[in-house]
């Protein structure tokens, strides 16, 4: 059961880190974003975990990949091309020009997770370092 305060955090979008956000759903729900998250990180092992948009985002070069749970749903958010260039695979979902959902009551597709995470990442390499501010 999510406690009143998690409910009110997730509703503020007040993590300070991956782990808190997931730590705010059911069980069966944190499972599955755990395993969303290990296969992101399997992908792109040199990318920088953070919140962003109040979601988990990977960072490599600059954003590379957000995901987020909802009441019946996850949501993938690669950028548009990364949901173009996976469209066909990616039709069988509901989706938008830059996300996916993938219903909580079926196996997430890992491998496709996968797929789509690592070629975000060649991407995001091939463009010009962003320097950070200071």
């Amino acid at each position: 059961m999510v406690s009143l305060f998690d409910q009110i955090k997730r509703t503020m979008n007040i993590f300070k880190n991956i782990d808190e956000y997931i730590a705010t759903f059911p069980e069966e729900t944190q499972k599955l974003l755990q395993q969303v998250r290990s296969t992101i990180q399997k992908a792109a092992p040199t990318a920088e975990e953070k919140i962003s948009y109040a979601m988990p985002t990977f960072a490599l070069n600059g954003n590379l990949i957000h995901f987020a749970a909802y009441k019946h749903h996850i949501g993938l958010y690669p950028a548009p091309q990364g949901i173009e260039a996976f469209k066909e695979e990616l039709s069988a979902y509901k989706g938008a020009k830059g996300s996916v959902q993938f219903p909580l009551n079926k196996p997430m597709p890992l491998d496709l997770i996968a797929r789509i995470t690592a070629y975000r990442v060649k991407q995001n390499l091939a463009k010009p370092l962003k320097k950070k501010s200071s």
